[in-house]
C-alpha cells in the first residue's frame, strides 16, 4: 500500500512538470536609460506560470513574477537602473528539468526626431488608411477578407506604403501633421476596415504593411518636417482578440461573462446628479458586440496599456496620440496614463475624443480644469460643439436681432465660451472628421461657404484639422453611410480614371479649392499671430459680420466674414482697440491693399484676411 501511495505521489508530480512552449512575450523589447525604471514583460504559453523565472543581468532587479487565475499567463516586473546598458538578456524558465531561454533586447534610447507633441502652431491631416492609396495589391486579399471597393463597409485596399508615397502630396498641400484613423491589426470577421477593433496591440495589420513600414512612413515624414499621431483605443479591443481565446483572469474585461452594452451617455460621468449605477454601465458596458470592454481597473492590464503606447513612441517615434472614445474608459486609469506618458516625454501631445455637443463637458475634460475636481491630464481636447456650430453656421443667415440669433453669431457665441477651457489654444478644431458628415455639401454650387469656413478653421484659436479630401471637395452625409464618409481618394488605385493627388487630374472647381486652401496652409505657417497670438473677436451685429483679430507682439492680423447673403459696409471705428493707427490691411487672399481709414465694403458670404500695416 505504501509503494502504491508513493508510486501516486510521484506520477502526480510528474503530471505537474510542464514543457516550456512560450507562444508571446510582450513587448517584445525595451529600452534603458526610460525615466520610469519599471519594466512588465507578459509571458504567454501553456502552463507557463508552473515555471520558476530567473534573470541575470547587470542592473536588472526582477521585482515580482505574477501569475493570474489563468496559469497560461505570467508577468514579470522588472527594475531597469539608469546604469543599465544596452544588451541581449537572457529570461530563463525552468520547469523540473525543462529549461528554456528566451532572449530579451534591452536597447538604446532612440535619438531619431520624434516625440515632438503638436500645438496651435499645427494644422493636423486626417487620413483613413484604408480608403487613401493603395501601393501594394499583394497585401490586399488576407485571412480570407477579399477587397471590394464597390461596398462601403469592405476592405478597400489602401495601404501604408501608400500613404509614404503620397507624402510629397500632404507636404505640398502645406499641413504640418498626419493623423492616421488606427493601423494595428485588426484580424476582424469582414475585415474592420477602419482599425476600431485592435486584435494585437503590438502589431501593424499586415493589409496595411509592417511595423517596419510604419517606421519608414514616420521617418520620411520626418524628413519633410511632418509629423505622425498615432490613433489608439484603450477602451476596447476587438472580439476576435487572441485574449478572448485564453483570458488571464476573470476580470480582463468589464462583464466578461454577459454582452452589457454601453449606454453612451457621457454626461453621467460630470452629472452631480447622476446615480452610481449611471456611470458604471457607460464605463463598463461593451462599446457594441464587436468591441468587448478592457477592464483598466485590473492592475495588469492597465500597466500594459499605458507601457504599450510607451513603446509605440519610443520605437516608431511617433509625435502625438489621438485617444479614441476617452471617456468611456476608467477616468483613474486614464488621468494616470496622460500623465505617465507626459512625464517620459513633456513635449508630447494627446488629444482625446471627448464627443460633446456642448463646450462646457468637452472643457470639463481638459487638464487643470476649475470645473473638474480631478485632474485629466489631457492636454488637448476636441471641440465638437464648434464642429457642429459650423457645420449649420456657414449656410444660415447672420442676424444678432432678438430671437433671430443663427449663423456667424452661433459660432461666436461657442468662442465666447472659451473661459471654460484651461487652455483654448490646446483645443482641436475640425469642419469633419471619419465620424461624422463632410463638410462640403453636393448642392454648393460655388465656393464661398467653403472659403469661409477654411479661412475660419485657420485664423481662430486652436489646432486645425482637415479631414482628408475636404481639400478637393469630397462630400458624403451620416445618412448615406461611413463608407461614403470615408470614401477613397480618386488616384490612390491603379484603376482610377482621375487622379485627384495632380492638379491635371483635379476640376477646376477642385483646383480652385485645393489652391486656396494651400495659399492659407503656407501663409500660417510660422505666423506667431494667427498660432499663438491673442484673440479678439467683435458681436455681429446687424450687419450679420463676425470681425475678429490675432494678435502677436506688434503683428496684428484682422479678420472679416459676411455672414449674410448681401453686400455689407462695415464701419472699421467700432474695432479701434485692434486696427489701432494701421491705415490698411494687404489681404493674404488676394493679395490686395484695403484701406481702414474708411468703411470697408464686404461681399456676400466673402471674408478678408487681412494682415494690417
Amino acid at each position: 500500500m505504501k509503494r502504491l501511495l508513493l508510486f501516486a505521489i510521484f506520477l502526480f508530480n510528474v503530471c505537474l512538470v510542464y514543457a516550456i512552449d512560450i507562444t508571446r512575450l510582450e513587448p517584445a523589447c525595451w529600452w534603458v536609460g526610460m525615466k520610469n525604471p519599471e519594466l512588465q514583460i507578459m509571458v504567454y504559453g501553456k502552463n507557463i506560470a508552473h515555471s520558476q523565472v530567473r534573470i541575470e543581468y547587470p542592473g536588472v532587479r526582477m521585482k515580482e513574477v505574477v501569475g493570474l487565475e489563468n496559469p497560461n499567463y505570467l508577468f514579470i516586473y522588472l527594475d531597469i537602473s539608469q546604469d543599465a546598458q544596452p544588451g541581449i538578456m537572457n529570461i530563463t524558465f525552468q520547469n523540473g528539468k525543462d529549461k528554456k531561454v528566451q532572449q530579451f533586447e534591452l536597447k538604446e534610447r532612440s535619438r531619431k526626431p520624434g516625440a515632438a507633441g503638436f500645438s496651435s502652431t499645427d494644422v493636423m491631416y486626417l487620413i483613413t488608411p484604408d480608403r487613401f492609396a493603395n501601393a501594394d495589391p499583394s497585401n490586399d486579399n488576407l485571412d480570407e477578407v477579399k477587397v471590394d471597393r464597390s461596398k462601403g463597409g469592405a476592405r478597400h485596399g489602401g495601404d501604408l506604403r501608400g500613404i509614404i508615397n503620397k507624402l510629397d502630396y500632404i507636404h505640398e498641400l502645406g499641413v504640418t501633421t498626419v493623423w492616421l484613423n488606427p493601423v494595428l491589426e485588426n484580424k476582424m470577421p469582414g475585415g474592420s476596415y477602419h482599425g476600431y477593433a485592435i486584435t494585437d496591440f503590438y502589431n501593424v495589420d499586415p493589409r496595411f504593411g509592417s511595423n517596419e513600414e510604419y517606421c519608414e512612413l514616420i521617418d520620411k515624414a520626418h524628413d519633410k518636417g511632418l509629423k505622425v499621431v498615432m490613433d489608439m483605443i484603450f477602451n476596447h479591443c476587438g472580439s476576435s482578440h487572441w485574449w478572448l481565446k485564453d483570458f488571464p483572469s476573470s476580470d480582463w474585461l468589464n462583464n466578461q461573462d454577459n454582452f452589457v452594452q454601453t449606454t453612451h451617455f457621457k454626461w453621467t460621468l460630470m452629472d452631480i446628479h447622476a446615480p452610481e449605477s449611471e456611470k458604471d454601465i457607460l464605463v463598463n458596458g461593451w462599446f457594441g458586440r464587436g468591441m468587448p470592454d478592457l477592464n483598466q481597473k485590473n492592475k495588469h492590464l492597465a500597466r500594459y496599456l499605458i507601457q504599450n503606447s510607451i513603446w509605440w513612441i519610443e520605437y516608431a517615434r511617433i509625435d502625438g496620440i489621438r485617444q479614441d472614445t476617452h471617456p468611456y474608459a476608467d477616468y483613474d486609469f486614464m488621468a494616470a496614463w496622460c500623465k505617465a506618458v507626459e512625464d517620459e516625454y513633456p513635449d508630447f501631445n494627446i488629444v482625446g475624443e471627448a464627443w460633446y455637443p456642448r463646450g462646457t463637458a468637452s472643457a470639463w475634460w481638459q487638464k487643470g480644469s476649475k470645473i473638474n475636481n480631478s485632474n485629466s491630464n489631457l492636454k488637448t481636447v476636441m471641440d465638437f460643439d464648434l464642429t457642429f456650430t459650423c457645420q449649420k453656421a456657414f449656410t444660415d443667415e447672420c442676424s444678432s436681432r432678438e430671437g433671430s440669433e443663427a449663423g456667424l453669431f452661433k459660432i461666436y457665441e461657442v468662442i465666447a465660451q472659451d473661459f471654460l477651457f484651461p487652455d483654448p489654444n490646446n483645443v482641436l478644431i475640425f469642419l469633419d472628421n471619419h465620424d461624422l458628415g463632410r463638410f462640403m455639401q453636393k448642392e454648393d454650387s460655388d465656393l464661398r461657404r467653403y472659403k469661409q469656413a477654411i479661412a475660419f478653421l485657420l485664423t481662430t484659436r486652436g489646432i486645425p484639422q482637415i479631414y482628408y479630401g475636404t481639400e478637393i471637395l469630397m462630400s458624403g452625409t451620416k445618412a448615406e453611410g461611413d463608407g461614403v464618409i470615408r470614401t477613397d481618394f480618386p488616384g490612390g488605385w491603379a484603376e482610377d480614371k482621375k487622379d485627384a493627388f495632380t492638379s491635371e487630374g483635379r476640376t477646376v472647381l477642385q483646383n480652385q479649392a485645393w489652391n486656396y486652401m494651400k495659399k492659407l496652409l503656407m501663409w500660417r505657417q510660422g505666423n506667431d499671430a494667427i498660432t499663438t497670438g491673442k484673440l479678439v473677436h467683435y458681436t455681429p451685429d446687424k450687419s450679420g459680420c463676425y470681425v475678429y483679430a490675432r494678435v502677436k507682439d506688434d503683428k496684428t492680423v484682422l479678420v472679416l466674414m459676411n455672414g449674410t447673403d448681401q453686400d455689407q459696409i462695415l464701419d472699421m471705428g467700432r474695432f479701434h482697440e485692434v486696427v489701432k493707427e494701421y491705415k490698411s490691411g494687404k489681404d493674404i487672399i488676394n493679395d490686395t491693399n484695403i484701406t481702414l481709414d474708411t468703411a470697408v465694403s464686404i461681399p456676400a458670404r466673402g471674408v478678408y484676411i487681412l494682415e494690417l500695416v
